[in-house]
């Protein structure tokens, strides 16, 4: 198992509110070590907002999980 199989494994046992929080950790990282571009850190803070409403949609996340 890598070490990105035990991190995801780790994360699906949190709650959503510390699942966030570590989302936000990696995003850190990236930040720190210069792993993504501004650009890419910059739309990735604006998407999240602006595509809440469709992600976190029941009806589609349903008739997806049969796909």
């Amino acid at each position: 198992m890598t070490i990105a199989d035990q991190i995801y494994r780790e994360a699906q046992a949190l709650p959503v509110e510390l699942a966030r929080e570590v989302l936000d950790f990696i995003g850190y990282i990236e930040s720190k070590y210069h792993l993504k571009s501004p650009v890419d850190r910059d739309l990735q803070s604006v998407q999240g907002p602006a595509m809440a409403r469709i992600w976190d949609n029941r009806t589609d996340d349903e008739a997806w999980n049969d796909l």
